[in-house]
């Protein structure tokens, strides 16, 4: 029996008390599949005594039944959780697992090696201070090595162990493992990676696991359990300025208002003078609330409850920091992001952006490069697939404070999430901000809108025809028009074909030119709005969430969706510009309806089966509506 258990057994109050205050180091295990990463976590947990003892019957179970050892003990298998898993033998998923030592207390990320589960491992990798990155000793570095050794310099993780394992397979050959330790140094240079540790390991047989081993007589270093139990990690947040994201208004009663949230960074203390971003607001602390009583100081990781000595406007997201020493606030950056979802990144989609306690609505501007993991080499291209990682602008529809990532990992990091299916798309890391937005301003003009509107004696708003090509949709436009035109309704008509002779002439029919297509539109019917004009507005428009952006740049009820729906077989019958036959014998890729997917209107304003309404009465149907909303006098 450890001191540990004994510990537990005859004081259970002083155990408590003591792991309590253990200081607690998050890892994780990388490197190529095969490498043994289950296999020394599993061996971490045996010989730290952290499994019970149903764990070990069920180990020994599993050892034999599913085991690739032979009936001795399968450590890999406390690990590997998912049936798939242990079927293939490799890890899928992340798995983290909890032990402690009388030292210290640790959690473990088990992270894929697979190149398919770079997005996986990313995420193990986000909250980690150490990475252990595996080297199986037969084969040296791999492709893969060099790839989660980027990932990890990505995410900003300083101290690295090179574990070099299965030495046992080479006969524990000092000479093998100094040059696999030269190899990996001269790359890691490149990387920025200066706090390395190279221990020679057999995770199976347990050298150098938890302390020296007489086959490695050679080698003079820390066991991986000694370096893990001493490390000594940065602790520059706690003397950094103080960052504390508001994630609650307190307010039980009419005399309490107070500010929640975790310190990322620094301290604070009653009577410190704040400043609150993006406002610019400041004011000193005046109590630090928590259930056990308020508090003379409140440190890096700690979860208070701030109240101020000024009544200030503090919203969630809002952030609280030291006044002399604030974040930069900005709503466009240069940042890296790693794509996570099966569906492509496209520039211009509007997309929802989770930065700390804040949710902003925003797009992904034009990718700069990407960036090729295994040969650090940065590549042109215009979107992002599965695992891709990349360096693009970033633009939200509003402000926000935020520090650079390298700074601070909580402050400089976001996620993307899909408007419409609210899955975590993406994650990244700001770089710096873009300084043109802040030396962008809106000229105010005398002549408005509402002034142009009184000249018109009509209301201005956007008629956006959608539909399959072939649906109808220009010659409903036109005959609308015209309508128009005779009642002297100042009116202006985008056609899809039209605007790509000039404004969008350099596009193509990708779903990354698709959505800046419509984006482009969507800005110049804005601009026609604010003109005063009746803007019909006829494209394809494939994809909602692009109709949902062009709705959004006018004022609520200026933005009028019209379905001309169409059946695929009716509009191939049609084919009036002959474009379905060539797209139904592969000469035109990317066709809508074809090859290319059309998302039709959920809740359109307008829906015209042009299989039951002529052109001429779907005009005069829209033009009652506009009646009917005032549009028209």
């Amino acid at each position: 029996m450890n001191a540990q258990n004994r510990l537990i057994e005859e004081d259970i109050e002083q155990y408590l008390k003591t792991h309590q205050h253990k200081s607690l180091l998050r890892f994780i295990t990388c490197g190529s599949v095969d490498d043994g990463k289950s296999t020394l976590i599993g061996r971490l947990l045996y010989e730290a005594k952290a499994l019970l003892e149903d764990q070990m019957t069920a180990l020994e179970a599993d050892s034999k039944k599913l085991g690739t050892q032979g009936g001795e003990l399968d450590f890999a298998l406390l690990v590997d959780g998912l049936s798939a898993e242990r079927e293939q033998g490799i890890t899928i998923d992340v798995a983290y697992r909890f032990f402690a030592t009388e030292k210290r207390k640790f959690i473990v990320a088990d992270t894929p090696g697979h190149e398919q589960y770079t997005r996986n491992m990313v995420t193990g990798a986000s909250t980690a201070d150490v990475a252990v990155i595996l080297v199986d000793a037969r084969r040296g570095l791999l492709t893969q090595t060099r790839r989660h050794s980027y990932l990890v310099s990505l995410i900003g993780i300083r101290h690295v162990v090179l574990a070099i394992n299965k030495l046992d397979m080479v006969d524990y050959s000092q000479e093998v493992f100094e040059q696999i330790d030269a190899d990996y140094r001269a790359f890691a240079s490149k990387l920025g990676l200066e706090h390395i540790q190279s221990i020679p390991l057999s995770a199976l047989r347990g050298d150098n696991m938890t302390s020296a081993s007489s086959n490695t007589p050679w080698y003079h270093g820390p066991s991986l359990m000694e370096y893990l139990e001493t490390v000594q990690i940065d602790a520059t947040l706690e003397h950094a300025a103080l960052r504390m994201p508001v994630q609650w208004v307190n307010r039980p009663n009419l005399d309490f208002r107070g500010f929640s949230g975790r310190i990322l960074s620094g301290s604070v203390r009653p009577g410190d003078a704040i400043r609150v971003l993006p406002s610019g607001k400041v004011s000193t602390v005046a109590r630090i609330v928590t259930l056990d009583g308020d508090l003379p100081q409140a440190v890096t990781g700690q979860s208070v409850t701030l109240t101020l000595s000024d009544e200030i406007d503090i919203s969630r997201g809002d952030v609280i920091a030291a006044a002399d020493s604030p974040p930069e606030v900005a709503d466009q950056f240069e940042a890296t992001l790693v794509w996570m979802s099966e569906d492509a990144m496209l520039p211009g989609r509007p997309y929802l952006f989770k930065l700390g306690a804040s949710t902003i609505g925003g797009a992904i501007g034009q990718l700069k490069f990407q960036l090729d993991v295994n040969s650090l080499d940065q590549l042109p291209g215009k979107t992002l697939e599965l695992n891709e990682i990349g360096v693009c602008t970033l633009n939200l529809d509003r402000a926000t404070a935020f520090d650079a990532y390298a700074t601070n990992r909580d402050m400089g990091s976001f996620i993307v999430i899909d408007r419409f299916t609210h899955q975590t798309v993406g994650a990244g890391m700001l770089h710096f901000a873009l300084r043109r937005s802040q030396n962008v301003h809106w000229q105010a003009v005398e002549v408005d809108k509402a002034a142009r509107t009184r000249l018109n004696n009509h209301k201005p708003c956007v008629l956006w025809l959608t539909g399959l090509s072939g649906a109808g949709k220009s010659t409903i436009a036109n005959l609308l028009e015209r309508r128009l035109y005779a009642m002297g309704v100042h009116s202006y008509l985008l056609d899809g074909d039209n605007v790509r002779h000039g404004l969008n002439k350099d596009l193509g029919f990708t779903p990354v030119d698709r959505v800046e297509n419509i984006r482009r539109i969507g800005e110049v019917s804005r601009l026609m709005v604010d003109a005063g004009l009746v803007v019909i507005s006829a494209f394809i428009s494939p994809y909602r969430a692009e109709r949902e952006l062009a709705r959004s740049l006018v004022e609520d009820g200026e933005f009028i969706e019209v379905f001309v729906d169409t059946s695929l077989a009716e509009v191939e019958k049609r084919d009036p510009k002959g474009l379905y036959k060539k797209a139904r014998r592969g000469e035109l890729k990317n066709f809508t309806g074809i090859d290319s997917p059309y998302e039709a209107p959920e809740t359109p304003e307008i829906h015209i089966d042009t299989s039951r309404y002529s052109a001429e009465a779907a005009a005069d149907h829209i033009v009652d509506l506009l009646r009917q909303r005032g549009v028209l006098q």
